[in-house]
């Protein structure tokens, strides 16, 4: 948490996993140490709740029972006022059903009975912490048929629109909307357009709000929930991490200046409300994600020093 702050960041998203059966008090003991930490360098706490597909919340029973775990950890939690509902469900890591036997949306229909079911009990329980939900994954198939059934985010925020329509629900199903905006890879800048395509980056601000307003109406503030470009590792730095790189990353000139150029396009984009990095400090296996603002010894890159002094404002 000192790192984050020294590095100019504002929050930091603390998650939980649930899984059918889950007891909130099995998991608080270090989001408790966490929440603390991050409260004490003045970094605001944010709590993600989310599984893993095998523990997909589809039946009324397990919607309840992640709704009531959430609720519980944000009573112990006091400090944390915004809670992002689940990870990604439009990928099969996450997310199962993708479709249905005809080929057909599963996906979307059940996250939405699922974020309405969490959205209303943490009104009930605590009214004035902020719902977000989504946290799309940028990319996706929109192939039934495919060995890995997943979602594109234009398809998903299609389908979670019609999802809500069809269920003649009224009330909101959350406060803000979030996409995770990763590059196709760590070499793809933050500026990159897909007008073409069914993927989202930062720099399809324009396209996403028509989405949004589309599905929801409204004006629901939007959320990069994710953003991350990996570099490589110096040798000086290479005892800290294991394993095998598994992508093609890039230097850490690279990764400061798609950091700021992400950070100016969010700046002048109205609707955005925050962007969040993933991560503050880099995955020790190199087969997971080395985004991080520091090497994995703790270590600054150029980009912890960018972030702190990229101006958080429109220069249009």
């Amino acid at each position: 948490m000192q790192m984050a702050k020294e590095a100019g960041l504002h929050a930091d998203v603390l998650s939980s996993v649930w899984h059918r059966g889950a007891d909130p008090a099995d998991d608080l003991p270090p989001l408790r140490r966490a929440v603390d930490a991050a409260t004490a360098e003045g970094v605001d706490p944010i709590l993600a709740v989310w599984q893993l597909s095998g523990d997909t919340p589809t039946t009324a029973a397990e919607r309840a029972a992640f709704a009531a775990y959430t609720v519980a950890l944000l009573k112990a939690l006091p400090d944390v006022h915004t809670v992002i509902v689940d990870n990604e469900p439009n990928l099969n890591l996450f997310w199962l059903p993708q479709y249905d036997a005809a080929g057909g949306d599963a996906a979307a229909v059940a996250y939405v009975r699922l974020l309405a079911a969490t959205y209303d009990a943490v009104k009930a329980a605590e009214p004035g912490t902020t719902v977000i939900g989504g946290a799309l994954s940028p990319h996706g198939s929109d192939d039934p048929g495919a060995k890995r059934q997943t979602h594109s985010p234009t398809r998903f925020l299609e389908d979670m629109g019609a999802a809500y329509r069809a269920s003649g629900r009224t009330a909101p199903l959350m406060d803000e909307l979030s996409v995770h905006v990763y590059g196709e890879s760590s070499r793809v800048p933050p500026t990159l357009e897909h007008p073409n395509s069914t993927s989202i980056g930062i720099a399809d601000y324009a396209k996403l709000v028509r989405l949004v307003d589309d599905a929801f109406g409204g004006r629901l503030p939007i959320v990069y929930g994710e953003y991350g470009v990996e570099t490589a590792i110096p040798p000086v730095h290479a005892g800290a991490y294991t394993g095998h790189e598994v992508v093609e990353p890039v230097d850490e000139a690279t990764q400061a200046r798609y950091y700021r150029q992400a950070i100016e396009l969010a700046a002048c984009q109205p609707r955005v409300r925050m962007l969040l990095f993933f991560h503050v400090l880099d995955e020790v296996p190199l087969a997971g994600l080395q985004s991080g603002l520091y090497y994995a010894d703790g270590a600054p890159k150029e980009s912890a020093r960018v972030v702190r002094d990229t101006p958080v404002t429109c220069r249009r």
